[in-house]
């Protein structure tokens, strides 16, 4: 296959500039500082990276005779932002490179900078008005500056694969049916490498216009792409050569190879002793470390390499930290490491003991194993047991079904489901959005990568589904998202769809009731361009209209306010929630029990280095998670703090439910980023009364190592409590990793399961309000709140809501608020520990989950 060329350019162009292009994205992603800066001093860019002189000029020329400025980055522009006309930003001033910042001081918005050069060519710069109301977007790690913030140094190959596949492969395809983008991705890399290994092959003579340092990068660049597929054997040979070119060429860089090699061996050590297939305790932390591998040997040179950066580096966090993880693997944790060196046990001990879950996937026939994707939990059959649905942003791999035997285990049915050809998917989401009984499924894709389409995937109810995205209007435009959720946004009682997109406008489908949605974001004044990670919905002012939040990669949330007409009003610093500057997964939920929706939002700093410092209890440079208190008049207050949720994790997948039947909501965050040395321990947070959240990872035996993802909260053992599943996998086919089910030791307290069945409001009755009065044994009565719908913005519980009620509950009263005919229902003195069926506007209730009538007619002839 002959790779695409841009017009004009040379044959050699993806030598000349795609592996500084690659060597940028791995080695400055380290070190990507500034954007924790004021989000005043932004200013918005549009750019065109073209690989030499002449090539700017020639373009400088167009422009002064009045060519189209995107119109030339679609066409000419090396640098990412190619496909979005150039436009970048607006970003912050300090996040920039310093020959940027010098090159746009003073010049007014609409005018052309001087020509700059940097890592990835010469660039030709505009500065533009602020097109995105505020929100400062993420900026190409080639045009970012060095700042305070260490980053987590960047190894295994997904930015190289990226870079890649916008050099190899026709763009437009990764826009259609979802098999055409993994055909492209895959060609795209296997043409990188034969060209990188043709390029620098060891003893070729160097290649016109390289630069004397291509004899560092290039074998560098290659090992990135060898370690995409974990092809570790062949990344590690070429780390070496990089390395030893460095040596004499760039002694700073060598350092920086040292630390790549570590996190190189301690990956290939991984690989070599099974951790991903079969993981069991090998990768939970706790105090003691972990489970000491059977073969050390490649353990023991990562140990070798991270010394040798120590030596030099000795206060670098993210390279201690590692170190110990390398140590333990070797049952060398914490006798063997140096002192000086050492993460103390303590470090990691949890604040209480909340009983060991224990992973039973595998037994449970829930084996799936793919990269980063999504999870649901749900009845997809209508046969009262819950189900399981996994993805995964491999493009190449298909979403698995899971159908549950009722029993705590599951068969695998993806092939008769119909869903073999659904590939790829960072995130997946179930809603009945045609009201006909079934739950159907959203799948989104392109999150960190390429705009691909959506899927909409219509339940057929015979246990099959079909894709009418097209029928639906989904399809168009293609948008790279992982951000979406379902909510009446006008109270038609059908769910409307609300999608956050990656530097692009938000989308919000209205249902029009026929199987088919438009998109009117424009006109309800909720299609702002950002950098979007998460999206939830909520009603936090209590006035029966669904209001949204937005979670940005940079700069300031946005929180829309439902004006009841159809419209949003804009309101996040207003009410107080700006969010915390690099944010990803958000949700409502009561976490204090009073009736007010509350507001979480994770940041997200890919930096081990600040997520180290959680641990030890030192002050962060970045900002923390953030919890907003509702303080019920429009306004929220900020409790972070107060409540012990100032730290940093790293969060990817989160989401929340009650471990303990306590009746306080607690919190998993899933942890990670693409680099193969992003190890840091998921999180269970646990919920001490609405008053604090405390750290009970290590005595739950919760706290994965690796990439987390899609977490979802179930009783699937049909035993009264909730159990985690856990989509685990990291961003590259070398990083793919088993399913985790951790099953719920049992605290011994009461419980319902409610699910309701909208009539006028949603059939799944997606934001209906649920209260529950409790009265336990010698204490007085309490009311505990939930609002339907399948909790954080990674990963879908069911809409089956499970509400803990204390121990030894002597009475119970349920309280509904339905969303559209917002009518109540109140029952009495219900006995606890059952699952009840409550249907709209009923007087009487129904013991046992919601069945299908053929499954009610089998059960009925059983008798």
């Amino acid at each position: 296959m002959t790779p695409p060329q841009r017009p004009g350019s040379a044959a050699g162009s993806w030598r000349r500039s795609g592996v500084a292009a690659l060597v940028a994205l791995v080695l400055a992603t380290a070190a990507i500082g500034g954007q924790g800066g004021p989000p005043s001093d932004t200013v918005s860019l549009s750019i065109i990276v073209v690989e030499t002189a002449d090539d700017a000029r020639a373009v400088q020329a167009r422009l002064a005779r009045g060519d189209d400025f995107a119109a030339l980055a679609r066409a000419l522009s090396v640098d990412p932002s190619a496909d979005n006309g150039g436009l970048l930003g607006p970003l912050l001033r300090a996040g920039l490179r310093p020959e940027l910042r010098d090159a746009i001081q003073g010049v007014a918005g609409g005018q052309l900078a001087q020509l700059v050069r940097i890592p990835t060519g010469f660039a030709i710069l505009r500065v533009e008005p602020d097109r995105t109301n505020g929100a400062v977007g993420s900026v190409n790690p080639a045009l970012a500056a060095q700042g305070a913030v260490r980053y987590i140094l960047d190894v295994g190959g997904f930015g190289a694969s990226l870079v890649a596949a916008r050099q190899f492969s026709d763009l437009a395809s990764w826009e259609l049916a979802p098999g055409a983008a993994c055909e492209a991705r895959t060609s795209a890399v296997s043409i990188a490498q034969k060209v990188m290994e043709q390029e620098f092959a060891p003893g070729a003579p160097p290649q016109a216009g390289a630069a004397p340092s291509d004899v560092v990068h290039g074998p560098f660049v290659l090992g990135q792409l060898h370690a995409y597929y974990g092809r570790m054997d062949q990344a590690i040979a070429q780390f070496h050569r990089a390395h030893d070119a460095a040596v004499a060429a760039e002694p700073g860089l060598a350092l920086d190879l040292e630390e790549a090699l570590g996190m190189a061996y301690l990956h290939r050590a991984e690989l070599a002793n099974g951790v991903y297939h079969e993981p069991g305790d090998r990768c939970l932390l706790s105090p003691t470390g972990l489970r000491p591998f059977e073969r050390t040997e490649d353990s023991h040179r990562a140990i070798h390499h991270f010394s040798r950066y120590l030596e030099v580096r000795p206060n670098e966090l993210d390279v201690r930290w590692l170190l110990n993880l390398a140590y333990m693997t070797t049952g060398g944790y914490p006798a063997n490491v140096p002192a000086a060196q050492l993460i103390p046990p303590a470090a990691l001990a949890s604040g209480e003991d909340v009983g060991r879950f224990i992973d039973v996937a595998a037994r449970s026939g829930l084996r799936s194993f793919g990269s980063a994707g999504g999870v649901i939990v749900d009845d997809f059959d209508n046969d009262g047991r819950l189900d399981v649905v996994t993805s995964s942003m491999d493009t190449c791999a298909s979403l698995a079904f899971f159908r549950g035997n009722g029993d705590g285990t599951f068969t695998e049915r993806t092939a008769q489901a119909g869903l073999k050809e659904q590939t790829g998917g960072l995130n997946i989401l179930q809603a009945d959005y045609d009201n006909d009984g079934h739950l159907d499924i959203l799948v989104l894709r392109g999150g960190w990568e390429l705009p691909q389409r959506k899927s909409l995937l219509r339940n057929n109810g015979d246990g099959t589904f079909s894709d009418v995205t097209e029928v639906a209007g989904l399809a168009r435009q293609a948008t790279s998202t992982q951000a979406g959720v379902w909510t009446d946004i006008d109270n038609d009682g059908f769910l409307d769809l609300f999608a956050g997109n990656e530097n692009g406008p938000a989308q919000l489908f209205r249902n029009k009731r026929d199987g088919t949605f438009e998109d009117v974001a424009h006109a309800a004044g909720v299609g702002r361009t950002s950098f979007t990670k998460g999206v939830a919905a909520g009603d936090y002012d209590n006035d029966g209209w669904m209001d949204l939040y937005v979670s940005n990669s940079g700069g300031t949330n946005f929180l829309y306010r439902n004006n009841g007409n159809g419209t949003f009003e804009e309101r996040a610093r207003a009410a107080g929630v700006p969010g915390p500057g690099l944010g990803f997964a958000t949700w409502f939920f009561d976490y204090d029990n009073d009736g007010w929706q509350d507001l979480f939002v994770t940041s997200y700093y890919t930096s081990v280095d600040e997520t180290v410092k959680t641990y030890l209890r030192r002050p962060h440079g970045v900002s923390t998670l953030k919890l907003y208190r509702n303080a019920g008049d429009g306004t929220f207050r900020d409790v972070s703090a107060a409540v012990g949720l100032d730290k940093v994790f790293m969060p990817m997948g989160a989401n929340f439910g009650d471990i303990d039947n306590d009746g306080f909501l607690d919190i998993y965050l899933g942890t990670g980023n693409p680099s193969y040395g992003a190890l840091v321990p998921s999180v269970l947070l646990r919920n001490r009364d609405g008053r604090t959240f405390v750290d009970v990872t290590a005595s739950s035996g919760t706290g994965e190592l690796h990439k987390g993802h899609g977490v979802a909260f179930a009783d699937l053992d049909g035993d009264g409590d909730e159990e985690i599943v856990f989509e685990v996998g990291g961003a590259t086919p070398g990083d793919a990793h088993a399913l985790r089910l951790f099953q719920n030791p049992g605290h011994g307290r009461d419980w319902l399961d409610v699910t309701l069945v909208g009539a006028t409001s949603n059939r799944g009755a997606v934001g209906a309000r649920i209260t529950v009065t409790v009265t336990g044994t010698g204490k007085a009565a309490r009311r505990i709140h939930r609002t339907v719908g399948s909790g954080g913005s990674f990963g879908a519980s069911p809409l089956r809501q499970h509400v803990g009620l204390g121990a030894q509950a002597r009475s119970v009263d349920l309280d509904i608020l339905w969303p559209t005919s917002r009518t109540r229902q109140r029952f009495r003195g219900v006995a606890p520990n059952q699952t009840l069926v409550i249907r709209e506007r009923a007087s009487t209730y129904s013991k046992g989950p919601l069945r299908g009538q053929a499954q009610e007619r089998d059960d009925a002839k059983a008798r």
